[in-house]
């Protein structure tokens, strides 16, 4: 059963896009089939997918306005995974959808001819709770929100978390929390650590047991065209993107045999 997964925080600056990009190619990896949706118009997934945002002739704002099939849209990335592009026609489809019926749906309604194609779709969302982010939230069955380990960042969790609720009401009722990952983790921060205690003791297993540590080559990668994978398979960045694709398999897995049971 296909996975829908939306990378969200309001918060810019967490690794939002570097997750989105290195969990498509570890999953890839493992291997399952993987889609990854670009739902930002900066289009930073898709450049670090390796594929050129300024060259796209169909791209994620057709789709969304449904001017295109998804099918149309998608292209396959050079590690092994598919991918909608996005570049910043984006904005403009988010405005010229502001004054339309089921607006928050359309990425549900344009997934769902494809879905069933894939074992995991990734969304990656904007750093802001704007009408694409309800696009992907609408359309995900789990939300997994990357966060460093500061004060301020549980201050966000917070209010995301009273989205997804409210979402779950009005939009959305399978909508859960896939997961919390720590990012830009330092071990030397007794900060860090304190928040990673508070956010351990707060939502449990909720929290994933891999933590992606800060890393020169997770942040060199992207301006290759590439992920950490291709990058440089053996660094701590690297790793930990493995780790926590084999985290959401096994989480998967379970899942399902929990159903099957039921």
């Amino acid at each position: 059963m296909t996975r829908i997964i939306a990378i969200a925080n309001q918060k810019g600056g967490v690794g939002k896009t570097t997750t989105a990009v290195n969990l498509a190619a570890a999953l890839a990896e493992v291997p399952r089939r993987v889609l990854l949706v670009d739902l930002d118009p900066q289009g930073n997934a898709t450049m670090a997918s390796g594929v050129d945002k300024r060259e796209l002739d169909t791209s994620a704002c057709e789709v969304l306005l449904g001017e295109a099939e998804a099918a149309q849209a998608i292209v396959r990335a050079p590690e092994g995974f598919d991918l909608l592009p996005s570049n910043i026609d984006l904005t403009a489809a988010e405005v010229r959808l502001m004054d339309e019926d089921a607006r928050e749906q359309r990425l549900k309604r344009a997934l769902a001819a494809v879905r069933d194609g894939y074992d995991y779709i990734i969304i990656d969302c904007p750093p802001a709770l704007s009408l694409l982010t309800l696009n992907a939230l609408a359309a995900a069955d789990g939300v997994l929100v990357p966060m460093q380990c500061e004060y301020f960042a549980l201050e966000g969790l917070s209010a995301l978390i009273d989205t997804i609720e409210s979402l779950k009401l009005k939009v959305n009722p399978q909508l859960e929390i896939e997961g919390i990952l720590r990012t830009m983790f330092d071990v030397r921060n007794n900060l860090a650590n304190a928040v990673s205690g508070e956010l351990t003791r707060h939502f449990g297993d909720k929290v994933f047991r891999s933590i992606v540590p800060r890393n020169v080559r997770l942040a060199e990668a992207p301006s290759h065209g590439q992920s950490i994978l291709r990058y440089d398979m053996g660094s701590r960045g690297a790793i930990a993107y493995l780790g926590l694709a084999g985290e959401l398999v096994r989480r998967h897995h379970a899942r399902q045999k929990t159903l099957e049971t039921a």
